[in-house]
């Protein structure tokens, strides 16, 4: 895989992993030229607006090297122009994903470019669109309502393909009035939020959730990806934040955190 995007390049890592795949990522253009001479790889994974070396010049390239041009190399990119399908599958891509990237629908995706000769025996994840949380022998687990607060539906998609599968019922706002509209009517079990976003930022929205009386009792997470200080988390938990989080955090790692949090709130 090739993306300049850490969230989406983090997000495909998890979901091909997941079902058995052995993913290798590159985070520019020369950069996934390189892995793609040195690694026998059997698909190749490609965002199209990189700097310095786009998508397009990672597949001149590649086709000219006559060790890597029967690699199939699929586009993963938002589409926005009149011609951009055209245009990519003139260029020497074996097709394209559209972005944002559809967790539930991305693994089919990219099993149609791989062939019946890499298919894996991992079963998929819990479907997100059943009617109530799957079943699970966690007792921390179990039941477990957690709402997310993040003005990247990229960071959202990724919070829930870690924890969904996992037996958690994931909601997820894009501002912070609405995450408070959504945690009035749903009551979670916990809140995840980013720190910085637009309008009211993560702080700002945990004195909201503090201010209510029914709410302030769930624990509050920050999961963020700024550039964070010692001090800044020093002063996160001390407004009342139950953890700091930084991203990218592994999946088990974030799985963990969530179930401390949640053990030690049904301690109490």
């Amino acid at each position: 895989m090739i993306e300049d995007n850490a969230t989406n390049l983090q997000l495909m890592v998890y979901l091909l992993a997941a079902f058995g795949h052995e993913p290798v990522q590159a985070l520019d253009g020369a950069e996934g030229v390189e892995l793609a001479r040195r690694q026998k790889l059997d698909l190749i994974l490609l965002d199209i607006h990189m700097p310095q070396m786009d998508g397009y010049e990672v597949v001149r390239r590649l086709k000219n090297d006559r060790d890597c041009r029967e690699i199939p190399i699929v586009a993963v990119t938002a589409l926005a122009m009149v011609g951009d399908r055209e245009k990519i599958l003139a260029s020497g891509f074996s097709g394209y994903i559209a972005k944002p990237i559809d967790p539930e629908a991305f693994l089919a995706q990219v099993q149609a470019y791989l062939g019946n000769a890499h298919t894996t025996s991992v079963p998929p994840p819990t479907n997100w669109q059943q009617e109530g949380p799957p079943e699970t022998t966690s007792p921390v687990r179990k039941f477990a309502v957690v709402l997310f607060v993040d003005n990247m539906q990229s960071n959202i998609d990724l919070v829930r393909s870690v924890m969904e599968p996992s037996g958690y019922e994931v909601y997820a706002a894009l501002s912070a009035k609405d995450g408070l509209d959504l945690a009035r009517r749903v009551k979670p079990d916990l809140i995840l939020s980013d720190v910085h976003m637009p309008h009211e930022d993560g702080y700002s929205f945990m004195r909201m959730v503090q201010s209510d009386p029914l709410l302030r009792p769930i624990p509050f997470v920050f999961l963020t990806a700024s550039v964070w200080s010692t001090r800044e988390k020093v002063q996160a938990l001390a407004q009342g934040a139950t953890k700091f989080l930084s991203r990218p955090i592994e999946p088990q790692a974030l799985l963990e955190e969530i179930e401390d949090c949640l053990r030690k709130r049904a301690e109490t």
